[in-house]
């Protein structure tokens, strides 16, 4: 197991350098484009001028630019990201006395697993479930939906407790929260430079000429936004779910607590409100996995909860994963 979170760790490096490379190579597309398109529209009918000479400079400019983006997007996810997330999935901070009993677990869990004790959040919402989010063990959160802690009883809320400490061990977090970050700004972008494109006046050379460059980069933005950017975080999530899992058994020494709570977990039909495509890939169970046509399974960020619980029936009888 160790070996595999190991391998996992150096996959997620090397997917955030490839992320960080990918916004580079559309700046300096970008850059290409400009160069191309400006200088055939130097020549404009008016005169015999010859053609401005840019030289590489747009692509630098443009990759600079992405970079400097790309840079920024990383830092504000590292500083903000957990209270955004917090924020737009509604989560308040569970009360210290009618919470006791969970601040309880989650202290002696922190305890077990030797990292600094948690912040404790609650979200009044009847779909069981429950994530993490943070970018250390120093400054994580651990956020429950009112719907779990209803329908799951101690061993099994220890359980889900255990899932989401070993992900914040394992800073697992960290990682899905600069990704979601760089796909929603990618995204932002993309929509911005459509609309700009849209309601800016064309002219008659340069002005088209400019309109057709920034098509081309939300063009490319979107293509990040919306398929390149999932599929990565496709690929850092998915086996990190069922690496939590067995951590967390690990943790609790209790598979069964967290077998029970998976299957109650698979009988779940009502969709987590509070969550969406960009934050549904820290809960324990995909909000959106059950709730959505066949096309949506193609970016799951979780694999089939079936799976999980036979790895899980696996370590409980006994034989290793």
């Amino acid at each position: 197991m160790y070996s595999e979170i190991a391998s996992n760790k150096r996959r997620s490096v090397l997917f955030i350098g490839l992320f960080f490379v990918l916004w580079l190579a559309i700046g300096a597309v970008i850059g290409l484009l400009f160069r191309t398109f400006y200088n055939r529209a130097a020549n404009n009918g008016y005169g015999a001028a010859p053609p401005p000479h840019y030289g590489w400079t747009p692509v630098v400019v443009g990759m600079v630019i992405c970079g400097i983006l790309a840079i920024g997007g990383i830092i504000y996810s590292l500083t903000a990201g957990t209270r955004l997330v917090l924020r737009v999935s509604g989560a308040e901070p569970a009360d210290p006395i009618q919470y006791q009993r969970l601040h309880d677990l989650v202290e002696a869990l922190a305890i077990g697993d030797g990292i600094p004790k948690p912040a404790v959040y609650v979200i009044n919402d009847p779909s069981p479930n429950a994530f993490a989010t943070g970018v250390s063990p120093d400054k994580a959160a651990i956020t429950f939906t009112s719907g779990l802690l209803a329908t799951m009883n101690r061993e099994e809320l220890e359980g889900v407790a255990g899932h989401e400490m070993s992900h914040i061990k394992n800073h697992d977090i960290r990682l899905l929260l600069v990704v979601g970050t760089m796909i929603g700004m990618a995204a932002l972008l993309a929509s911005i430079l459509w609309r700009s494109a849209f309601f800016a006046g064309g002219g008659r050379d340069r002005g088209n000429q400019l309109v057709l460059v920034v098509l081309a980069a939300g063009a490319l933005l979107a293509i990040v936004g919306f398929l390149f950017g999932p599929l990565i975080r496709l690929a850092l999530s998915r086996r990190r779910e069922s690496l939590a899992d067995v951590s967390g058994v690990e943790l609790t020494r209790n598979p069964a607590g967290l077998l029970s709570a998976l299957r109650k977990l698979q009988q779940n039909d009502q969709p987590f409100k509070g969550m969406n495509h960009a934050t549904a890939a820290m809960c324990i169970d995909d909000p959106l996995q059950h709730h959505e046509t066949w096309y949506h399974h193609l970016y799951d960020t979780h694999p089939p909860i079936e799976e999980r619980i036979a790895e899980l029936e696996k370590i409980a009888s006994g034989k290793s994963v």
